[in-house]
């Protein structure tokens, strides 16, 4: 892959984090350029983010600026930029649908405002934190599409996730669930009609086997770099400055 793909990793970098050691080994060793985006710096993502190829939501929440994630992943859903979230990047996907898509302007997260009247991320019956569990993708499904099978073992960090009450009114608007666990309960949504657009609770880039790149990360790096070629064109054909021109 080559390394003038630049992709932006949006979260709050921790070195101890295990996740986010994960998170950089992955794309180091796919041979892409990657640059972490604090939340509290996104600003405004059309400024901020404008250069990235795609953009990964790190695990980590809470994070310290959600407005700064909710804006990236606004940012990503309504301009085409491939998206893969993780974790806490699979929670702020669901929560930005749910004041975006749904219109729910106060919809909230368990983990930072647990009396919020509408919770769009709730927490999970067990906490997930250190566990691999099996996950079962909807056939069909991109994210089945990409494994090659309908069911795959993933690791988890997390105690957070989609309020199922929600389920029905996402899908309707093209948030779909394709990933579920035994119980099925959410595990992956992805957005219809997107170039790329996965978002998935477990963290797929901190799995034992790394020799090959997740088949997440290839796809979503295929995305980007089919962006960033579509970005580079674009740009060629825009009209020079008349002093240019002339």
């Amino acid at each position: 892959m080559s390394a003038s793909l630049r992709i932006g990793v949006v979260g709050d970098y921790g070195e101890r984090r295990e996740t986010h050691r994960a998170t950089n080994a992955e794309l180091a060793a796919a041979g892409v350029d990657f640059v972490w985006v604090p939340t509290a710096g996104v600003g405004d993502p059309s400024r901020s983010l404008a250069d990235f190829d795609g953009l990964l939501i790190s695990p980590g929440s809470p994070y310290e600026s959600m407005d700064g994630a909710l804006a990236a992943i606004r940012f990503a859903r309504e301009r085409r930029v491939p998206l893969v979230g993780t974790c806490g990047g699979f929670q702020h996907v669901v929560l930005e649908a749910a004041r975006n898509m749904l219109g729910i302007e106060d919809a909230d997260h368990a983990e930072t405002n647990p009396e919020a009247e509408h919770l769009a991320v709730t927490p999970l019956a067990c906490s997930l934190d250190g566990q691999r569990h099996s996950v079962q993708l909807v056939p069909g499904s991109r994210a089945a599409a990409i494994y090659g099978a309908e069911q795959v073992v993933e690791p988890y960090y997390c105690s957070y996730g989609l309020n199922p009450a929600l389920e029905p009114r996402l899908e309707a608007v093209g948030l779909r669930v394709s990933g579920r666990d035994e119980n099925g309960s959410a595990r992956v949504v992805e957005l219809d009609g997107h170039p790329f657009f996965v978002a998935t609770l477990y963290v797929f880039q901190a799995r034992d086997d790394r020799t090959l790149p997740h088949p997440l990360t290839a796809a979503f790096l295929a995305a980007a770099l089919v962006s960033g070629l579509h970005r580079v064109r674009d740009l060629e054909e825009l009209p020079l400055e008349p002093e240019l021109a002339g």
